[in-house]
């Protein structure tokens, strides 16, 4: 996006990807349909972007939602609006977009060069000097010297290294006198505590043990549940959580058992508050709803309802029709004597307590915090200690839920990064 504001404007732009090809990651998005942005007004978009929305939101207005969705159809990619307000292209498809982008961006007069890793510096200038940037990147050829009046680095954050978005720039960054908030996973699964972990004043003694991560203390599902129900989903359940900080979040949605935890969209949506939870205090517990459209007294009445002959299985699943992924949750956190106790499996099927230990490593995450904060920068992106050195993306600290808002942040950085260059380049002029 960088280089189709700098081509536009007549500037000479090379682009270097350490990858064979451009956009992995941007194909990996479109993988299950390419959710472009959102739908909705420009203010409850901007907050979504959290203690980061002062600086997020003057970029959004620059290059917000409907720029995105106009951006696509200049490129001949129709795009509609799903039901939850996410906006994708008419054929769910990132492949004819990214290919119709890169046609205009050669014709505009981008040179692309692949397998090119960049390296760092070569030049030895003072962060304090204006002037050229000399670049070493590592090609298959060997390594390869590039002298640039203006440099856009878009290195992506820690995510799905095998993509090309590695953090090694990291150092590279930090060594040039350029602050970098550590890499933080973003949009992730978590590994949970032993649901089998017992109650009350029990559990909190067993979360203390935990805490010191001793190898009597049951980590993760048991194995009878990872073999009956790892990889499933759970359906239209509500998920509640309230931080220590008095941060509350509930939202009704999805997300699914992994063989160690949890993941999915649900999960990602409150996984900012978890992460900080569990770096704060070790653990986190939030609370499922396993049926949000029964109040707890109908659901208490149901229970107790006599079954005659039949076995709790099929009487919950007669009445409130609890199976599945769900019912063998509750027997996972209640083991058989909870299950018999109308009350106490009443309690869990209206607010049942998972909790959470460790997020999942960085390289899973979709999306990842921390990078190079926006105080570290001027107000076009550029290192305040690099100058002629702009950045965009996902290596700067911001961080938000999925739904469209990752890649609108990151085309929008792109866009003002361009601008910035643009502004810089006549100025050194």
């Amino acid at each position: 996006m960088a280089a189709e504001v700098l081509a536009q404007a007549g500037v000479a732009v090379h682009l270097f990807d350490a990858m064979p090809s451009v956009g992995r990651k941007f194909l990996l998005a479109g993988k299950g349909g390419l959710n472009l942005t959102h739908s909705e007004p420009h203010e409850p978009f901007a907050s979504r972007y959290a203690a980061r929305q002062p600086q997020i939101e003057p970029l959004l207005r620059t290059f917000g939602g409907p720029e995105v969705r106009a951006w696509a159809q200049g490129l001949g990619v129709e795009t509609f609006v799903g039901t939850s307000g996410r906006v994708f292209p008419s054929d769910m498809k990132a492949a004819p977009l990214l290919r119709a982008w890169l046609h205009r961006l050669r014709g505009q007069g981008v040179q692309l060069h692949m397998r090119h890793r960049w390296l760092g510096w070569a030049d030895g200038v003072k962060a304090s000097e204006e002037g050229p940037h000399t670049l070493r990147f590592a090609t298959p050829a060997g390594e390869a010297v590039v002298t640039a009046r203006a440099v856009v680095l878009a290195l992506g954050g820690g995510s799905w290294a095998r993509l090309g978005s590695d953090g090694a720039w990291v150092p590279l960054l930090a060594e040039r006198g350029v602050a970098v908030a550590p890499l933080r996973p973003s949009n992730c699964g978590f590994d949970v505590a032993g649901m089998h972990a017992p109650a009350g004043e029990t559990r909190r003694a067993f979360l203390q043990e935990l805490l010191g991560r001793t190898p009597a203390v049951p980590v993760g599902w048991t194995p009878h549940f990872v073999e009956r129900f790892a990889g499933q989903p759970f359906k239209s359940v509500a998920l509640g959580f309230t931080s220590s900080t008095g941060q509350h979040f509930q939202r009704r949605g999805e997300f699914v058992a992994t063989a160690t935890g949890v993941e999915g969209s649900l999960v990602y949506a409150v996984s900012s508050l978890l992460r900080d939870e569990i770096e704060a205090h070790g653990h986190a517990t939030f609370h499922l709803d396993l049926l949000p459209d029964h109040a707890p007294e109908r659901v208490l009445q149901e229970v107790r309802h006599p079954r005659g002959s039949r076995s709790l299985s099929s009487h919950l699943k007669s009445r409130l029709g609890l199976d599945g992924i769900k019912a063998g949750v509750l027997f996972e956190h209640l083991g058989k004597d909870g299950m018999n106790n109308p009350v106490a499996l009443a309690q869990a099927i209206k607010a049942l307590p998972i909790t959470v230990v460790a997020a999942r490593p960085i390289d899973e995450a979709i999306s990842t915090a921390g990078g190079v904060t926006f105080e570290a920068l001027d107000a076009h992106l550029m290192a305040q200690a690099a100058p002629g050195v702009f950045c965009a993306g996902e290596m700067l600290d911001w961080e938000a839920p999925t739904g469209g808002y990752l890649l609108t942040a990151c085309l929008a950085s792109g866009v003002q990064a361009g601008q910035g260059v643009l502004a810089f380049l006549g100025r050194s002029a």
